[in-house]
């Protein structure tokens, strides 16, 4: 399968193999808003909305990264998954999205080792 950034949230989570975009239950964190088949007032993931509307891709790409209060407060909370998104959006920065995406196609989950 070949993945793209499209397969990136915002948050650093690779959709591309998580089972529940897979079985189409999730459109996934992007698809639809840039032709306006979902409504961007109905946005929940603040961090989904500011990307958006910034027009960056995912969190990476944001001068404001390491002072944002929304993704810190993310980050923060309790669960391993929390800690992974974050290690990927900085990986990312440093790295570069094919960089990401090379690494994170072998993965099970929505996210993996570097």
């Amino acid at each position: 399968m070949i993945y793209t950034v499209e397969d990136i949230g915002c948050c650093g989570a690779f959709c591309g193999t998580c089972k529940v975009k897979t079985q189409k239950i999730c459109e996934g964190c992007k698809s639809g808003y840039s032709n306006n088949e979902r409504d961007l007032k109905k946005i929940k993931c603040k961090m989904k909305k500011c990307c958006i509307e910034k027009g960056i891709q995912t969190c990476a790409d944001c001068i404001e990264l390491n002072e944002c209060k929304v993704l810190n407060e993310f980050y923060s909370k309790n669960g391993y998954k929390y800690g992974k998104y974050k290690e990927a959006i900085y990986y990312i920065k440093e790295k570069g999205y094919h960089a990401f995406l090379l690494i994170s196609s072998t993965w099970k989950n929505q996210y993996g080792k570097y």
